[in-house]
């Protein structure tokens, strides 16, 4: 699986550094959707939705946002039963109302929760690279 994050992020770069430690099998592949070449590699896909919240592009090909991102991740490493509840039907609701709006505002989120602000400094939100 492939999973696109924002690089930008800190509570991101958080997540993936924690799926990396994780993945003992090579099962995830994580592109920062940050990169300057991204656009040359993925030429197909939308940077602004990409960048609107995380995505995945399973190995059959389809692509996936969100929570349930996060759920085949940690599934994938070892440790899915961690976010489970979050896909069983009600909690499910609410928990992606919850990642939408944390999408939304996760470079403030992150500032709020870390202290850190997100690692370029120069970026025009809503631009890829900060062009």
């Amino acid at each position: 699986m492939i999973i696109f994050y924002d690089g930008y992020c800190p509570l991101c770069m958080a997540e993936m550094n924690h799926l990396r430690k994780r993945d003992k099998h090579q099962r995830l592949k994580l592109v920062d959707i940050q990169d300057p070449d991204f656009s040359v590699q993925y030429p197909t896909l939308d940077w602004h939705a990409l960048n609107a919240r995380i995505h995945a592009l399973r190995d059959d090909g389809t692509l996936i946002t969100g929570l349930d991102v996060t759920h085949e991740a940690w599934k994938a490493v070892g440790m899915g039963w961690v976010y489970a509840p979050l896909r069983w039907p009600v909690i499910r609701l609410f928990a992606d109302m919850f990642y939408n709006v944390f999408a939304k505002h996760r470079y403030t989120i992150s500032f709020l929760l870390t202290g850190k602000k997100r690692t370029c400094d120069r970026c025009i939100p809503g631009e890829p690279n900060g062009k």
